[in-house]
């Protein structure tokens, strides 16, 4: 299985825990707030409905050469995810299942040629349309845990998690950093490894699995069991004080420098 199609594959199951979790509530349920501030569950789910349609106007660009923005505008945008947000359950499951369906198709229909091409989002940088995979599994994990509907950190494919630190990293803010190191450890064949992001900034070190700190990265747990270092700490030392908060998360369009076709080894 090629690059393209471990994506697609890991993006069809995790549309269907997705559609799975939105199916188990009811209308009272989806009109109760999620995660995010300001927003029920209706309006999460309407958004990543029609983020979906909006990519399927990235790929008609990969496809044609032709120009399609993502959304018409941030007003337009807004607007249909705040008409769609008090709809019943029932309706929003099908617009969700329905615009899923419609990109899962139109990923198929790209030509060998097309996942090259570049296209943009609403934010810079432009990147190669076989990224928008990697974006789609971005809002699909990301707000399945916003939904605070039972899905969480701990259910993160080992993938996602992988390449979604990866790429927190690439594009860390460096002027807005809290910490000079990020220390990932992981266990791989019963032995521990370590990577280690320098240059960070100024600040602590902090130090854990990946998991934890991608949900601590983006804002979605408050970072407990991270270690908390000092910079060039060797050893079992005291921690060096409380958790920094993370800097303010980047909803990334793209991390820069992305290859004309996804690697082999892309995280």
């Amino acid at each position: 299985m090629d690059v393209l199609d471990a994506l697609q594959s890991e993006l069809a199951a995790s549309t269907d825990r997705l559609l799975a979790t939105v199916a188990g509530l009811s209308d009272s349920d989806l009109a109760a707030p999620s995660r995010l501030p300001g927003w029920t569950r209706g309006h999460l789910v309407t958004h990543v409905a029609r983020n979906a349609d909006s990519l399927v106007n990235l790929t008609e660009w990969a496809r044609t050469g032709v120009e399609t923005p993502q959304y018409a505008s941030v007003e337009s945008r807004d607007a249909a995810i705040a008409a769609g947000a008090a709809r019943p359950v029932k309706q929003q499951l099908a617009d969700l299942e329905e615009s899923a369906a419609r990109l899962a198709a139109a990923f198929r229909g790209l030509p060998p040629q097309a996942w090259s091409a570049m296209v943009g989002g609403m934010r810079p940088p432009p990147h190669p349309a076989w990224y928008l995979l990697v974006r789609r599994l971005r809002e699909t994990e990301f707000h399945h845990v916003d939904l605070g509907a039972g899905y969480d950190c701990s259910a993160w494919p080992d993938a996602f998690v992988r390449r979604e630190l990866h790429d927190t990293m690439v594009c860390w803010p460096r002027e807005l950093s809290p910490v000079s190191e990020i220390v990932v450890e992981e266990v791989k064949d019963d032995h521990k490894h370590r990577q280690v992001w320098r240059g960070l900034g100024s600040g602590p070190v902090v130090q854990g699995d990946a998991r934890t700190l991608l949900a601590w990265l983006s804002g979605r747990s408050a970072g407990a069991g991270l270690r908390v270092m000092r910079e060039g700490a060797t050893g079992n030392e005291p921690a060096a004080g409380p958790l920094p908060a993370p800097p303010p998360w980047l909803t990334m369009t793209a991390a820069p420098g992305l290859p004309a076709t996804p690697p082999e080894d892309y995280p």
